[in-house]
């Protein structure tokens, strides 16, 4: 090797030293790594800046705006429902959320599917108190496990695909008669097309749906087990420093049932506003009926006032519930349409024109445009009607009005700290249905396969954006930039490895290093292939290795599938660092992991699949 390769490889290192032992962003640790490389005259600007351009990282980008349509409209949390259900422990949560994942991971790319489900996941563990490190890598990890039980699941499994067309043709090419071209590309075999053209176990029409399931699926149901039970012990349950617990601003807030609810007829457990973190029901005002100890047994009834006490965070969430909505009037007399309007907090200083009085007497609404949805006053609960509440300076009042009364009344001497509360947009609940159906849509044309990846989740973000179901400044909002950046400067990374030899140099270094055994052999190629998608991405390892493992293959004279298999399922597999599939990467953040869980829980997954896949590859695809 030359010094390229080792410059590239001590970059490398410095990446994941910044990445395990240090709190530096995981996009800053890896734009600094392509940085130092162009500076060595290893990467063009060109090769630095091709991942900016690559179609896996624009189009996880656009996933986000798809997904915020889901979320904008309340479909991700319909959706969560019905695949997620209700847990009782963690580890019945991960089994919950991992074997649908696994499930669809394998009908559709995994890619989008954990960008869809990073949002509604992160409520999910926030309704039922879960910790979301304890889910946010099962999610990477069964999505990466799913796809690796059909062709069309991950898209590596494409690349090795389009790489076993090319290699067969190419072979026979090179055997056909000089004059003559191959089979079924153009000569006179044409009726028998590309199935006539073989080499050995492959064919020039490449792989079929289900050709690695049998090799996939053990894998992802032994790795899927492997998590579930493991999961008490190696994934990291990190609480934030404070607890929303803690939070001293408790409001009353009036919910009312509205008369088309689907919670109408369901009790308060089916309805699942028993066990709302940071809230809880304090009573039901039914007509001239009170029931201040509500029972989890009692049925809720259209026009039900429902009387919660918690912080301000849940009282967005509550706001995101279908069915429910404030009691007061006054929020459908701002005349701001729901999409622009968004919940604001707002301090209530003594020069404030209407201290003294009631919120109704002082024209609130009317004088500030803005509807108050609750007070908070030092911890006192207010037990009186929005409107009656008479207003003292320090109160807090939590207002629904449009995002740019925040601007308006900022240096307003009426109040203090006026701060608008992000993503507590009120859903539109009507587009709910039209967001499921774009979403469905988007997933049956990526599984049929019938319009081009890029241009149906291009269709479907615009989709999205057209018919209503979240805003382009929303749209703006839900990207993760920090993601995007990472994944990517990690393909500038990977490149740098490319073409300074040095992964092909560790590559063959360990293939020639398994001798003449067949077996030996292959578990060797699935290593080496393992180590590069962790050091570099999972469709680079899947290019490099493929060429040095049919040599391998040749050279043992042994049928190609079993290798073809192992690269396969090595270059998806990729689970001990968060750069070694994209999935992992998507997560970092969400999940607020360090790069030390990612070895803990990755490599024993790694070594389990791995023996799997080395002792179940054979017996499928024999060498003989």
């Amino acid at each position: 090797m030359g010094w390229e390769a080792w410059f590239a490889l001590a970059v490398l290192a410095a990446v994941f030293y910044q990445l395990a032992f240090t709190r530096v962003p995981a996009d800053l640790a890896l734009v600094s790594g392509v940085v130092l490389l162009m500076f060595a005259g290893i990467l063009s600007t060109k090769e630095a800046l091709a991942g900016f351009s690559n179609e896996g990282m624009i189009s996880v980008g656009v996933l986000y705006v798809i997904s915020a349509g889901m979320r904008e409209t309340g479909g991700i949390t319909w959706v969560a429902e019905r695949l997620l259900g209700r847990p009782k422990s963690a580890r019945g949560a991960i089994s919950r959320l991992m074997l649908p994942t696994a499930f669809i991971s394998a009908f559709m790319n995994n890619t989008p599917l954990v960008a869809m489900l990073i949002p509604a996941v992160g409520d999910w563990a926030k309704q039922y108190r879960i910790s979301v490190s304890k889910l946010m890598i099962p999610l990477s990890y069964a999505a990466i496990l799913g796809g690796t039980c059909t062709l069309i699941g991950t898209s590596t499994n494409l690349v090795v695909n389009g790489l076993v067309k090319d290699f067969v043709a190419q072979r026979a090419k090179d055997a056909a008669p000089e004059g003559e071209g191959a089979k079924g590309e153009g000569g006179s075999k044409g009726s028998e097309g590309r199935e006539a053209v073989r080499v050995g176990d492959l064919s020039a029409s490449g792989l079929g749906m289900w050709d690695i399931t049998p090799v996939g699926l053990p894998a992802a149901l032994l790795g899927v087990a492997f998590i579930v039970l493991a999961s008490r012990w190696l994934l990291p349950d990190r609480k934030p420093a404070i607890s929303d617990q803690d939070d001293p601003r408790q409001y009353m807030v009036e919910m009312s049932v509205l008369a088309d609810s689907p919670l109408v007829g369901k009790t308060i457990e089916q309805a699942g506003l028993r066990h709302l973190p940071g809230v809880y029901l304090a009573e039901i005002d039914r007509g001239d009926v009170v029931l201040p100890a509500v029972s989890p047994h009692e049925r809720l009834r259209a026009a039900d006032r429902l009387v919660f006490v918690g912080i301000v965070e849940s009282v967005v969430d509550l706001r995101k519930i279908r069915g429910l909505a404030p009691a007061t009037d006054q929020v459908a007399k701002i005349g701001i349409a729901s999409p622009d309007r968004c919940l604001i907090e707002a301090v209530v200083s003594s020069s404030c024109p209407i201290v003294g009085k009631s919120i109704r007497d002082g024209k609130f609404r009317s004088l500030y445009n803005a509807a108050v949805i609750a007070v908070a006053r030092d911890g006192e609960r207010i037990r009186k009607k929005i409107g009656d509440i008479v207003l003292q300076a320090g109160d807090t009042l939590l207002l629904e009005s449009h995002p740019s009364f925040a601007d308006r009344q900022r240096n307003s001497r009426d109040f203090f700290l006026v701060s608008r509360i992000e993503n507590s947009t009120p859903p539109r609940h009507e587009k709910a249905v039209i967001a499921i159906g774009i979403l469905l849509a988007l997933v049956v044309a990526m599984t049929t396969e019938r319009i081009p990846f890029m241009a149906a989740v291009l269709g479907a973000a615009g989709l999205m954006l057209l018919t209503g179901c979240t805003t382009m400044a929303e749209a703006r909002r839900s990207i993760d930039w920090e993601t995007l950046l990472a994944i990517a400067a990690s393909f500038g990374i990977g490149r740098a490895l490319e073409t300074t030899g040095a992964a092909a140099f560790i590559g063959r270094g360990m293939i020639d290093s398994a001798g003449g055994n067949a077996w030996f052999s292959l578990a060797v190629v699935y290593g080496v292939t393992l180590l590069v998608t962790e050091l570099i991405t999972n469709n680079a390892a899947a290019a490099l290795m493929f060429p040095l493992a049919m040599n391998t293959a040749a050279t043992l004279g042994v049928n190609y599938m079993p290798f073809v298999a192992v690269v396969m399922m090595a270059a998806s597999a990729g689970f001990a660092t968060p750069i070694g599939y994209q999935t992992n990467l998507m997560v970092y953040g969400p999940g607020g992991y360090r790069f030390s869980d990612y070895l803990r829980v990755g490599v024993p997954l790694d070594l389990l699949v791995w023996g799997v896949t080395v002792v179940v590859t054979p017996l499928v695809f024999p060498f003989r």
